[in-house]
Order: structure tokens, then sequence, then C-alpha cells
């Protein structure tokens, strides 16, 4: 084999491997999309019950204030992983 048809093989490796990374990436923005809309419709969830809970304080359960507070928590956490996905 010659060094032509080496070239022609390598550049044909590389673009089978572009084209897959492509792809991937398609799909990784796709599911980074889905999962921020989640967190997006978790965050307003969450953000009206913080409301109900300040604006009534001296009425919000202690149950209600530690599922709010597990909530919180728990988006945090979600949202610090989406984060370093992305870096």
């Amino acid at each position: 084999m010659n060094l032509q048809d080496d070239l022609k093989k390598i550049a044909e490796k590389v673009r089978k491997y572009r084209d897959e990374a492509r792809v991937q990436l398609h799909l990784a923005r796709e599911d980074v999309r889905d999962e921020w809309d989640d967190l997006e419709a978790d965050w307003e969830r969450f953000r009206q019950r913080l409301d109900r809970i300040l604006h009534d304080a001296s009425d919000a359960t202690q149950e209600t204030r530690e599922a709010a507070h597990k909530l919180g928590s728990e988006l945090r956490t979600r949202y610090e992983n989406l984060r370093n996905r992305l870096k």
C-alpha cells in the first residue's frame, strides 16, 4: 500500500469518527435541552411553593418547609450537575 492509499484510509476513518461525534454531540445537546426544560419546570414549582411559604410563613407547616428545602437542595444539585456537564 502506498502513501496515498494510507492517507485516504486515514481520511476516511477521521471522517467517520467526525460524523459519529457530530451525531453524538447533537444528541447530547437535545439531552441537555430536555434536562434544562425539566429543571425549569421544577424551578417554577419550587419558586411558587417558596413564595407561598414566605407569604404565609406563620401558617406553613414544618413538613411543608422541609419539603421545600428538600426540593431546593435537589434543584441546586441538578443545576450544578448540568453546569458541570457543560464545562
